[in-house]
């Protein structure tokens, strides 16, 4: 029995046998299973099976990362026993109904609102400067005045600052349309009907200024500026509504009829039914948002920043970005965003604590990173990479959490915009409020970290495994050094084939070369770190760098060959140096679901290629589309016993074949 052949045997037992199993797929470097019973699988197990680099559950799939290559073979392997294999997007969507219903409406809820995020992010700066250019004490070190401040300027600001609320629904009905498979150029449409001139503006019937339209003689017909809820329906039910006449109607018919019929049902539905009944739900929920901001005493600010990296965890606080819309659409301004933020502020300094504390390298070299991550406002590595693994520094992040949100609502502080937070966040508190808001920021950070720093992490002496490295361990988790010590044998266990190099374990008889790699893409470099996807961003395919394209082209950054390309979904290739250094570069993230839609490949696997040669060209707009990450790993692959270390060179913006980016020492014959 071949290797492969035995850890395919291992992978099936240890996920609960071949009847556990619902669907089965792969990508580049992992495969992608959906389980029916989660309990049945055996981690430990799965994490000790030769050549696994890592098993994690990510968007309802049970994923084992074994590496490019590697995991094409196992999965034949797998095939071969006689479980037939999936698509990889049947797997995502099977992925999508895992959780109860709440969790998947959340889920969905949260697909319609992440794209439109950005738009709302840029309005909040704006009204961020708006306010810092307008106060008083700001003009009076021009020596001017409110009143020196040109009306055509204002006018300009105002355009910045209100256009997106005030065409808000026809960006959330564009969306909703995309996430339920209709024409998003239809929910644009439908979407601009809800607030088009002719209709009553909605700002100026609730100022008084304005009255509803009386359709009927007893409907009242109002624009939906600013409004979510009626436009996501007006979505929702009319791309539902589209896919049915278009399963009906003649082919020949179908450009003339199914747009006339959609556009004119959904405005008619929009106005007088859908428009109605949740512009009035609207109102309630924002109503009771209102009445929990407002609790006396901070009272809000404690519940709401001790138990908001709890709802993170639970994968549904996508719902707060509603609340937000709501919040800043209604009254200018976003309570919510200062005390959410103590949150994250204050995990970030937990997971800087155990960082700075540990002595163990393994966990150092991602606390630290991580931590930098939450103050950037994405507390995700920080959380799952540490705190809950260890659980009193989540634990103490939450009492941080909550003292700086009681700060926050205490001092009564008002964002400005949304999505932002931590240190990116000073910009949306700029009107005055900054002092508090970092006072708030820093208390909960103070806090977070001298809890976790006496109580709340323990590190033990180091030990040294059987390879001689040492390593610490930690009280909260007595089998710490015994991962650190398998995912070190089992990596030392992997060769690529086309390297023949003496171990780095024989110094005697190798000598260390340094080889310096430059961008193969056009844009701006990142951590690893950073990337949305552990597989990466914890290093279980390798070490070195991420980079968010600015251009959609990958080019060869040396002289090499073609080790691997993926023919069908066309997002990743790699390449291996002369010295047998190899390199991968992977376009996107979870982009293999997109089939190889908006990827072309210039190349085939073992094709020469030359320093500069265009490799693959891909469709920024088609992945973000699709919404997916851009963001571009590129990286050394893991277990490969000749490579000694990986050094990022470059941050920042870089040229393809321009700045070097990677250095790559590695062991070979004398």
């Amino acid at each position: 029995m071949s290797d492969n052949q035995r850890i395919a045997e291992q992978v099936i037992q240890a996920i609960g046998g071949k009847e556990n199993i619902s669907s089965f797929a792969h990508c580049a470097t992992r495969l992608r299973i959906m389980v029916k019973d989660k309990e049945q699988i055996d981690q430990k197990q799965v994490e000790n099976i030769d050549k696994v680099k890592g098993a994690f559950f990510n968007s309802g799939q049970y994923q084992i990362i074994f590496g490019t290559g590697t995991v094409n073979r196992i999965f034949e392997e797998v095939e071969k026993l006689g479980i037939e294999g999936t698509s990889k997007e049947d797997v995502k969507s099977q992925g999508k109904k895992e959780g109860n219903a709440f969790q998947r409406a959340i889920r969905t809820f949260g697909d319609v609102f992440v794209p439109i995020i950005p738009v709302l992010v840029a309005t909040g700066l704006f009204m961020g400067l708006r306010g810092l250019l307008t106060q008083n004490e700001i003009l009076a070190w021009f020596g001017a005045t409110a009143d020196d401040i040109s009306p055509n300027f204002l006018l300009f600001t105002q355009i910045l600052t209100d256009t997106a609320f005030a065409f808000l629904p026809a960006l959330v009905a564009w969306s909703a349309f995309r996430v339920f498979g209709g024409s998003p150029i239809l929910g644009i449409v439908l979407g601009l009907m809800l607030v088009n001139p002719a209709l009553p503006n909605a700002y100026a019937v609730a100022d008084g200024s304005a009255q509803p339209l009386q359709m009927f003689g007893f409907i009242p017909v109002v624009g939906y500026q600013g409004s979510v809820l009626p436009a996501f329906f007006v979505g929702l039910i009319g791309a539902k509504f589209e896919k049915v006449l278009r399963r009906r109607v003649p082919e020949a018919l179908d450009l003339i009829l199914t747009p006339f019929i959609t556009l004119t049902v959904m405005i008619t539905l929009g106005l007088f039914v859908i428009g109605p009944v949740f512009h009035s739900l609207e109102e309630w929920v924002l109503y009771g948002t209102t009445v929990v901001l407002d609790l006396p005493f901070g009272i809000a600010g404690i519940i709401i920043g001790f138990f908001n990296q709890i709802i993170v965890v639970t994968g549904v606080h996508h719902i707060f970005n509603f609340l937000e819309i709501q919040l800043l659409e209604k009254t200018g301004f976003n309570p919510f965003n200062a005390i959410v933020t103590s949150a994250m502020a204050a995990q970030g300094a937990a997971c800087l604590a155990v960082g700075m504390k540990t002595k163990n390298l393994k966990l150092k070299a991602l606390a630290l990173p991580s931590s930098l991550s939450a103050f950037l406002g994405i507390t995700e590595p920080a959380i799952f990479g540490v705190n809950l693994r260890y659980m009193k520094p989540f634990v103490m992040g939450l009492i941080g959490g909550a003292v700086g949100g009681f700060i926050a609502s205490v001092f009564e502080l008002q964002a400005t915009g949304m999505a932002i937070t931590v240190i990116p966040g000073t910009l949306l508190y700029l009107n005055s409020q900054l002092p508090l808001y970092i006072l708030s920021n820093v208390v909960a950070m103070a806090i977070a970290f001298a809890l976790t720093w006496f109580f709340g992490y323990k590190d033990q002496p180091a030990v040294a495994d059987t390879s001689g490295n040492s390593y610490s361990g930690n009280e909260n988790n007595a089998s710490d050094v015994e991962a650190v010590s398998t995912v070190s044998n089992n990596q030392s266990s992997i060769a690529t084939t086309t390297s023949t190099s003496t171990p780095v374990s024989s110094p005697a008889r190798s000598k260390v070369t340094l080889l310096e790699i430059a961008s193969p893409i056009h844009g701006t470099v990142v951590d690893l770190e950073q990337v949305p996807d552990p597989a990466f961003s914890e290093k279980h395919m390798g070490e070195g760098i991420a980079i968010e394209p600015s251009e959609g082209k990958v080019y060869a950054p040396f002289d090499g060959v073609v080790a691997h390309v993926m023919d069908k979904s066309k997002h990743a290739v790699i390449l291996e140096h002369a010295t047998g250094v190899q390199l991968l570069v992977h376009v996107g993230i979870n982009t293999v679901g997109l089939k190889g839609n908006g990827f072309v490949t210039h190349v085939k696997s073992g094709e020469p290629v030359v320093a500069g040669q265009l490799l693959i060209e891909f469709d920024m707009d088609t992945i973000r589309e699709a919404g997916l990450p851009l963001i571009t790993p590129v990286l050394i692959p893991s277990g490969i016993e000749t490579i000694a270390s990986v050094t990022a060179l470059s941050s920042g913006p870089v040229q393809a074949n321009g700045e070097k980016v990677l250095k790559v020492e590695f062991t070979e014959p004398q």
